[in-house]
This record gives structure tokens, C-alpha cells and sequence, in this order.
């Protein structure tokens, strides 16, 4: 009798395996799942449902450009106090709007986490991917309509503004995930954490620009990794703005450390954060 030898492919683009297949899919599923209950559970239980995510930062913009424009004669680029607050705020709000829904993820989703085919994982993706979508399209909306009201011939560079919000979406993922941990073991690191970033909003770029700082305080708000999401975002709208001193692989690395520390102490640590 003659063995024929058993091969094994390598090739790349081979099925994947039937195991893996149902877990991926499953895990889509889920997320999407989650997603839905967390779109009507946030917007869907109040008056005005999306409409909010809509004003509250068209008020925050509309409240900076009114102010602003008591106190100065012009913003420091351009000539629309709306606008050039807008690019500013907008990037920052996905950040905060990140870094907070996702911090929450699991005592959210604490009463779902007991069924088998939801991970804690699925839980931080749904609430990042919501945040990100909603954040993205709110930015979207806003930035037409001040665009088409205001008296202003801007030649928009989708490369910057795309980076800068994905910049802050990653930080803020980082960011999120690592207090997600923080605030599950200790409580009450969720109002240290409110009270040391208070000043984050003044620090962050949001109501000025980077040159307009005395060289000593440059030197140290160059490392608050939100002062070059600001800038890149508004070097997407003012072609004259060429913040050479932005580094976006400083913005990646400092999200990359506490992604990753939060990322490796939840897995050992969830079911500690549950069973509190």
C-alpha cells in the first residue's frame, strides 16, 4: 500500500479555518449589537435625541467665537472667529468624547458581560466606534454649515484634518482605555481624573495657536500631545498655517503606552473590575 503524504497549505490567501471564521463573525455581531444599545440608550431617551450631539458643541463654538470676538479685533488665523474656533474645539471633542465613554465601557456594559458571547473587549469597541462616528459626523455637519455661512474663501486639505481626528480618536482610545482600568480598580481615580485635566481645554490649543506663546511656555506645552492634534487640524483650513514643529509620531507614541498598559492589565484584571 502506498501512504500519500498529507500537505498543509501556506498560502496567504488559504480559507481561514472554520473555527476562526464563526468567532469573527460573532464578535461583528456583538459589537454591532452593542452599538445599537448604546444609540438608543444615549440619544435615544432624551428629547431631541441626536439633536445634542449636534448643539453642544455648536453652543461651546458659538459661546468662544462670541466671547473672543468682545476682546479681539481678529483670531490669530483668518478672519472668522467661527471658524478658526471650530477647528480648534472640534478635535479636542472627539478626544474628551473618547476618552470618556471609553473609560466607562465596562461598568456600562457590566450586566451584559455575564453572557459568555460578550467580551470586554467588544464592550470598549462598541463604545470607541459610537463615539468615533457620532464625533466624525457632528464635525462633518458643523464644518459645512459654518463654511457656507461665513464670508471666507478657505481651500480645505482633507490629509491634515483626517489625521488630526484620527490622532485624537487614537489618544483618546489610549487615554480611555487605561482609566477604563484606572477607574475599575479604584473609584475614585475617576474624579482625580476630572480634577487634574481640568486645565487640559486652556493647555490644549483649543482658543489659540501654538506661536502665540512666549518660547518658554512652548517648551512645555509642545508635550501635551493635544496641542498638535489642534494645530494639524487647522493647517487643514489655513493653507498659509505651517506648523513644521507638529509630530504626529509623538501623538502615536504617547497613545501607544497607555493603549497598551491598559490593554494588557485589563485582560489580567476584568473580571476583578466585574466582580467589585
Amino acid at each position: 500500500m502506498t501512504d500519500f503524504p498529507v500537505t498543509t497549505s501556506t498560502d496567504p490567501q488559504s480559507p481561514v479555518p472554520e473555527a476562526q471564521t464563526p468567532r469573527r463573525t460573532g464578535a461583528m455581531r456583538t459589537i454591532a449589537a452593542l452599538i445599537l444599545r448604546e444609540m438608543s440608550t444615549r440619544y435615544g431617551r432624551t428629547p431631541g435625541g441626536y439633536a445634542w450631539a449636534l448643539l453642544e458643541p455648536l453652543g461651546m463654538i458659538v459661546i468662544l467665537s462670541f466671547g473672543f470676538s468682545l476682546l479681539l479685533r481678529s483670531p490669530s488665523l483668518g478672519t472668522s472667529f467661527l471658524l478658526f474656533y471650530a477647528t480648534g474645539f472640534l478635535p479636542f471633542n472627539l478626544y474628551q468624547g473618547v476618552s470618556l465613554n471609553t473609560s466607562r465601557a465596562l461598568t456600562y456594559s457590566r450586566p451584559l458581560l455575564a453572557y459568555p458571547a460578550v467580551t470586554w473587549i467588544d464592550a470598549v469597541l462598541a463604545r470607541f466606534l459610537l463615539t468615533v462616528l457620532t464625533a466624525v459626523t457632528v464635525a462633518a455637519v458643523l464644518m459645512v454649515g459654518i463654511l457656507s455661512i461665513i464670508d471666507a474663501r478657505v481651500v480645505i486639505q482633507l490629509g491634515p484634518i483626517l489625521g488630526a481626528m484620527g490622532l485624537g480618536a487614537v489618544f483618546g482610545l489610549g487615554v480611555g482605555v487605561l482609566n477604563c482600568l484606572l477607574t475599575g480598580l479604584f473609584p475614585t481615580w475617576a474624579i482625580v481624573w476630572s480634577i487634574i485635566t481640568r486645565p487640559l481645554f486652556i493647555v490644549s490649543g483649543v482658543i489659540y495657536i501654538y506661536e502665540d506663546l512666549p518660547r518658554a511656555a512652548q517648551n512645555v506645552i509642545w508635550y501635551n500631545p493635544l496641542i498638535h492634534i489642534t494645530a494639524m487640524m487647522r493647517s487643514g483650513f489655513y493653507p498659509m498655517y505651517e506648523p513644521d514643529w507638529v509630530s504626529p509620531e509623538f501623538v502615536v507614541f504617547s497613545a501607544l503606552i497607555p493603549m497598551a498598559a491598559g490593554l494588557l492589565l485589563l485582560r489580567r484584571h476584568y473580571k476583578d473590575i466585574l466582580n467589585a
